[in-house]
């Protein structure tokens, strides 16, 4: 079982002179899914190397069992800090795809040809996609075979509206995720704010929001399995 795990590279949050990145809880507690169901893991990132951890991610409030095993985790911090240039991996090479969130990727990610062709290769293979937080906004340009966005038709969520104007960058980021899901088609469902809430709809899955993101994980390994 060879999971690949994708991350964002961008570390600013748009014009506020403040620092983003990728969520720790949401990369630390899927890896941890993965890694004790036995899956061989692969990090990439779009420019390869140290991907950008929101530093906000970092703080005493956010930590959980997952990331405090990460802090302890050499093996696991060398791992993420030698992620694979996006480009250089193929979906050939892996079973599923994981998208942790973090604002990074409404930047990088969402506008990112080479994730797009990515995505869209490994549902072409019947191979499940998940995305969980900020995450799903990489199905902003992805389609499907019959040339529709890829999320149209289908039972989807993501970082809702409400959870964006509560950390209130609903004015920073470039795009609202719940409003790019039902624009592309997606039939938008959530929990109430920072509670757990996985979709599944076929081979895609997707978590609203930091608390879903072991839920999202042991969702795509149900598929897997």
């Amino acid at each position: 079982m060879k999971v690949l795990m994708v991350l964002t590279s961008h570390d600013q949050l748009g014009d506020t002179g403040h620092k983003t990145g990728f969520w720790l809880e949401e990369f630390a507690s899927p890896y941890y899914v993965f890694r004790d169901a036995g899956a061989e893991i692969t990090l990439a990132s779009p420019k390869g190397g140290q991907p950008p951890l929101d530093p906000k991610s970092d703080a005493p409030d956010f930590q959980t069992a997952a990331t405090e095993r990460f802090q302890k985790d050499e093996a696991a911090q060398q791992a993420l800090a030698n992620t694979l240039p996006l480009g250089e991996v193929s979906a050939d090479d892996f079973d599923a795809v994981f998208y942790p969130g973090g604002h990074g990727p409404l930047w990088d990610l969402a506008e990112s040809e080479v994730s797009r062709a990515l995505i869209e290769t490994f549902f072409q293979a019947g191979k499940p996609v998940a995305a969980v937080c900020h995450a799903p906004g990489v199905f902003r340009h992805t389609l499907g075979s019959d040339g529709k966005p890829l999320v149209s038709g289908k039972q989807v969520t993501g970082f809702s509206n409400s959870e964006e104007a509560a950390v209130e960058l609903t004015d920073v980021v470039p795009f609202l995720v719940e409003d790019m899901l039902k624009g592309n088609g997606g039939i938008y469902s959530k929990g109430d704010d920072w509670q757990s809430h996985v979709v599944k709809d076929g081979l895609l899955i997707t978590g609203q929001n930091p608390a879903s993101s072991e839920g999202t994980a042991e969702a795509l390994l149900q598929l897997l399995r």
